[in-house]
């Protein structure tokens, strides 16, 4: 039984097609390098930059930058693992892929479902706000859609209840009812998820030409955010640095680590990629830093322009230009989150279906989930579901819950995709394809963390004494820094005695501490999920898996 649970498939079994894939039901092999940076940029740069970032600086101060270099190195040594194992594992399925043939099939099964919060859940995050951003550009333009088409059901329950005047209040007081049920929808967001969906289900080809000409587009006025914005930026706002401390800054972790999900959806597309050993890597690490060094000089600008104070909204990049009465800009930022949110929606859409499509060649997911549209040659089942999954929740959940979940899965898939890493064998390097370097971490790391509780002891004694003091008042807050220590003298331990490589190692060592700025609540929510799906994977996956069948 226990070894059922992890059994592993071969290398060369993930890189060959089930015989029923084969030939006209093969996916169109369309994407260059540029094609797959751009898909990497579309994903990464869109609610999080015009959305998130808002709460991100609201909670940090212009201090949050330092937050973006952290989720920024985490992710870079995140992507260099996902370009090893694409190097390595050219096929369809992203993290699930590459937990399978490292991990086994029980930890690939957590990581697909754990994708489904980054690429579907995530997926209604970006819908919301993608609504937002449409309602003021019409309004702009003097249309006014009724609040009850435009705020979700839960949102103007809260404001009702909490006696809040807000859209969310007047939307419940001006609903249509059916019987005692109020008519209460997001519109915008309810119809964008249908065209993205119908636009993925056409096919990738139509896909990439629409995502490539959005990404040059709000990357341009993203630019000029940028450059207008610094002409209207007071040094004084930047003063204090770090209003609530560094506390404050990881407070936004949820929010900011939002901004960077996406570059790893360009793993998810190897089948469609012309060379992906050479391309799929090149992809996630070119969007990954132009979209850091994007983020960091939007933070600068949007904490220049106005007060940290005044961040705390769902349109930053608007809001700022409206606070400084620049209403030109403020028109076309409105304009352009529309587009780059679009392009989220896009690429999320688009990466779901062929992490369900890689699970069900393997005998975890039904079959059906597995078939290719004869004419598209895209996942077409898979894809409707995907629409679907994203659609339905939008009319009962909200979008702050919706962003802390999708984060906290997300970091946890990045975990396992870096400790994957270290648990494949040595290979030789090939010319031409990426090789990701190997720095042996024997004595590196054992000495890292050695400096690091030392400084920690002397600097901030205060730090280490409230960690490791366990009661009912901060219990919950001191778990999850109390494992990542452990977490960090464990792999000291095992890189002295494993020659692990460092890369990989700090991989794991960044995104647990990222993990450990999350709420207790997400982490509730979060093991429910994992424990929903552990119970499905025992129902349908661990009897049907294929490998169980070759075993058999």
């Amino acid at each position: 039984m226990l070894n059922s649970l992890f059994r592993k498939k071969p290398v060369e079994q993930a890189l060959e097609n089930d015989p029923e894939q084969a030939g006209s039901h093969s996916l169109h092999k369309v994407l260059t390098t540029r094609d797959l940076t751009f898909f990497g940029i579309a994903a990464i740069i869109g609610a999080g930059s015009f959305s998130s970032m808002g709460e991100a600086c609201f909670k940090g101060g212009p201090g949050v930058v330092f937050l973006f270099i952290i989720c920024a190195v985490a992710c870079g040594f995140t992507a260099m693992c996902y370009a090893e194992f694409a190097s390595r594992v050219p096929a369809s399925g992203s993290a699930y892929t590459y937990a399978y043939v490292s991990f086994g099939e029980l930890f690939a099964w957590i990581i697909g479902w754990a994708l489904l919060m980054e690429y579907s859940i995530g997926n209604i995050y970006v819908a919301f706000s993608w609504s937002g951003y449409f309602t003021n550009l019409l309004e702009g333009v003097g249309v006014r859609m009724p609040e009850w088409l435009t705020c979700n059901y839960r949102t103007a329950a809260a404001m009702y209840e909490q006696n809040i005047s807000s859209e969310g209040m007047l939307a419940w007081m001006t609903a249509p009812k059916v019987g005692s049920l109020r008519i209460i929808f997001d519109l915008p967001a309810v119809v964008a998820n249908v065209l993205i969906t119908a636009l993925v289900y056409v096919g990738v080809k139509e896909s990439r030409n629409a995502s490539n000409l959005m990404v040059m587009l709000k990357l341009a006025v993203i630019v000029l955010v940028i450059v207008v914005g610094a002409f209207y930026v007071d040094i004084d706002n930047w003063t204090p640095f770090m209003p609530n401390g560094f506390s404050g800054v990881m407070g936004g972790v949820a929010a900011v680590f939002f901004a960077f999900i996406g570059f790893d959806a360009v793993s998810t597309l190897a089948e469609e990629s012309n060379d992906p050993q050479r391309d799929l890597p090149k992809g996630m690490i070119y969007s990954l830093i132009i979209c850091t060094i994007v983020y960091i000089a939007l933070a600068l600008v949007l904490t220049g322009m106005v007060t940290y104070a005044q961040l705390g909204v769902s349109d930053p990049l608007a809001e700022v230009f409206k606070i400084r009465e620049v209403k030109w800009m403020l028109y076309i930022v409105s304009l352009v989150a529309v587009v780059a949110m679009t392009s989220v929606l896009l690429v999320f859409q688009m990466g779901q279906p062929r992490i369900w499509m890689s699970m069900s060649r393997d005998g975890l997911m039904p079959p059906r989930f597995a078939s290719i549209h004869p004419k598209f040659k895209t996942p077409g089942f898979a894809t409707i579901v995907t629409g679907l999954v994203v659609g339905i929740p939008l009319f009962f959940t909200d979008e702050k819950f919706v962003l802390d979940f999708t984060s906290i899965g997300t970091l946890f898939a990045f975990v396992l995709v870096c400790g994957g890493v270290l648990m494949l064998p040595p290979k030789e390097k090939t010319a031409g394809k990426f090789n990701l370097p190997y720095v042996n971490s024997k004595f590196i790391f054992p000495l890292m963390v050695v400096v690091a509780a030392a400084l920690l002891f002397t600097f901030n004694p205060g730090f280490v004494s409230n960690t490791f003091i366990i009661n009912s008042e901060t219990a919950a807050a001191n778990v999850p820094m109390i494992i990542f220590f452990i977490v960090c003298m464990v792999l000291a331990v095992f890189s002295f005695l494993k020659n692990f490589s460092l890369i990989p190692v700090l991989g794991v060592v960044s995104c647990c501490y990222l993990l450990t700025g999350m709420a207790l609540s997400n982490w509730i929510w979060f093991t429910v999920w994992l424990v929903i799906g552990v119970v499905i994977y025992f129902l349908y996956g661990f009897r049907k898996s294929k490998l169980a069948v070759n075993t058999n």
